[in-house]
């Protein structure tokens, strides 16, 4: 691939990029306006309700449109995979570390996921009833213990928090599982009031639409998910929630928070009916949630309500052991058709050699010998342009400036020496689509973070940070422009000199892994295109010798 296609290939490629995604805001379909989230039914005699979810949490905005949580004691939770924090307010879950996961600068201890600290970052999991005398996310639970650590012996820990209110008493219970991200969220509730109550249970994620967007260089999204069989997987921008609310009803499916490599989704128990919801509920603070209704409760009768909470890595398999559709949390964009295939081959190599920089080598030299035809034919049509530079240039001082006998000139030599100058465009626009699908790969790919390579690629996710390999790519790619054919123009020929210089500055932003792809790339199309060179200027030399002859 010569420099200046290169160049065009890569400015196409993002412009295709930016094109849909413009397309994509453009017309996608206004979200349906939520007037209420569906209110809970009364207790039979009584006129008393409650608020909906999204009411009760705006009820946290004050005055001045800050949002606040209130704060009560807090329990400590710990486990294989988290260090979690629970309020005793709503029970709500207002921290969470993931043990596994380094944090995103890989200095300052783990991963977290989820805090109510606001600064930078509001992100917390709440939960309530919906009903007359009812516990939502605003109630005072107790618990008997300050803290739990699961034991080193034991498949689950269970905490217990408890409420009391007239004549009914109700028990919210969390459930965490040894070696997975997903968290059981139950209710058993006992109602021992003179009236059947007939409740509905809700659970939402609460998140700032600030914190966790990428860079101006590399913007990424956090925003809302849903996916239901009907309707597959959708994402929804806080954007797009400040403009209406979400309303979806469904007999399956979840919804959650995505972001870059991590994920949050309440999923509620299977067969159940649910409405998922958005609201904002103040300046830059959004709920997603999920609301599921119960059967009527008669006097001094039980019931038992649930749902599960997925929280973690985007790690494929744990995705999909936690609910159908949620694998589609890692979103390669319009060409996951070709993004999910790559990272099978590129997993499938990493088990074998252990190295993800090695596995991404391999399968760099795996695409390109599957290109290797097509860029063999554009390889051999620069070649052969690069043998005709010299009578090109020739033609263009013959001619000066009457650029009509120039192009007939051409046209007739390439017809001559049967070159066809634009054979070469085909292998590009072929790989097009598999670059983009591997750079929404790479950078999708939770398994990459903080995944060493060697030497001083200690993250193949993040940038070089001695800039060593968009350096080294960036001299490929000068190399890259003495082996093409040199524009007839002199100008042209000047600014395609500089422009590898300027355009490699663009991968100093790039993660280490994709510079790494493109640099294996770059070395193999010079040792291709050296080859191909070398041929085709023997030939010229055997053709010249037999003329003489």
């Amino acid at each position: 691939m010569d420099t200046r296609r290169l160049i065009l290939f890569v400015i196409f490629s993002f412009s295709i990029m930016m094109l849909w995604d413009s397309w994509q805001q453009k017309n996608r379909p206004e979200l349906p306006i939520q007037s209420t989230v569906q209110q809970e039914t009364p207790a039979t005699g009584s006129s008393a309700s409650t608020d909906s979810p999204g009411t009760a949490t705006a009820n946290n905005a004050t005055s001045e449109g800050i949002f606040k949580l209130e704060k009560g004691q807090r329990i400590q939770v710990t486990t294989d995979l988290f260090q979690a924090e629970i309020d005793t307010v709503g029970g709500d879950l207002r921290h969470l570390t993931l043990n596994k996961h380094l944090a995103s600068d890989g200095k300052q201890g783990n991963f977290v996921l989820m805090d109510d600290a606001q600064t930078p970052m509001l992100y917390v999991a709440q939960t309530g009833l919906m009903g007359a005398g009812l516990p939502n996310h605003k109630s005072l639970f107790t618990s008997t213990a300050a803290s739990y650590t699961m034991a080193n012996d034991a498949a689950s820990q269970e905490v217990r928090l408890s409420w009391m209110g007239d004549g009914i008493s109700v028990d919210k219970i969390y459930t965490f599982h040894r070696g997975s991200y997903v968290i059981n969220v139950n209710y058993q509730i006992n109602n021992g009031s003179a009236t059947a109550i007939a409740p509905s249970a809700y659970y939402q994620i609460v998140h700032d639409s600030l914190s966790n967007q990428g860079t101006k260089m590399r913007p990424t999204f956090t925003g809302g998910a849903y996916f239901t069989d009907a309707d597959k997987f959708k994402k929804v921008k806080f954007a797009d929630m400040a403009k209406a609310s979400l309303s979806k009803t469904s007999k399956d499916g979840w919804i959650g928070i995505i972001q870059q490599y991590f994920a949050s989704a309440w999923i509620p128990s299977v067969g159940t009916s649910r409405e998922f919801y958005t609201k904002k509920l103040s300046d830059n603070v959004f709920a997603v949630g999920v609301v599921t209704p119960l059967t009527s409760i008669a006097v001094d009768a039980k019931s038992e309500v649930g749902a599960k909470l997925f929280a973690g890595p985007q790690t494929n398999s744990d995705l999909a052991a936690a609910a159908p559709g949620l694998e589609y949390a890692v979103d390669y964009g319009w060409l996951t058709v070709i993004a999910k295939p790559l990272f099978w081959v590129l997993s499938k190599i990493h088990a074998l050699v252990h190295n993800w920089g090695v596995a991404i080598i391999l399968v760099t030299v795996l695409i390109k010998a599957a290109f290797y035809p097509l860029s063999a034919t554009s390889y051999r049509s620069m070649a052969q342009m690069r043998e005709m530079a010299p009578r090109l240039q020739s033609m263009k001082e013959k001619f000066g400036d009457d650029k009509q006998k120039m192009q007939q000139a051409m046209m007739e030599l390439y017809r001559t020496e049967k070159i066809n100058p634009m054979s070469g465009c085909l292998p590009i626009l072929v790989q097009i689509p598999v670059f983009i699908s591997f750079y929404w790969m790479l950078l999708g790919t939770v398994e990459l973070r903080h995944a060493p390579f060697f030497g001083w690629i200690h993250d193949l996710s993040a940038i070089d940070p001695f800039y060593v390999l968009p350096i080294l790519m960036g001299a490929t790619m000068i190399i890259q422009t003495y082996l093409n054919p040199p524009p007839t123009d002199p100008i042209q020929a000047k600014v395609m000199k500089i422009m590898p210089i300027i355009f490699s500055a663009f991968f100093f932003f790039f993660p280490a892994g994709l510079v790494l792809y493109w640099l294996v790339n770059n070395v193999l199309s010079i040792t291709q295109q050296w080859y191909v060179n070398k041929t085709i200027h023997a030939a010229a030399l055997a053709k010249k010798g037999n003329a003489k002859k």
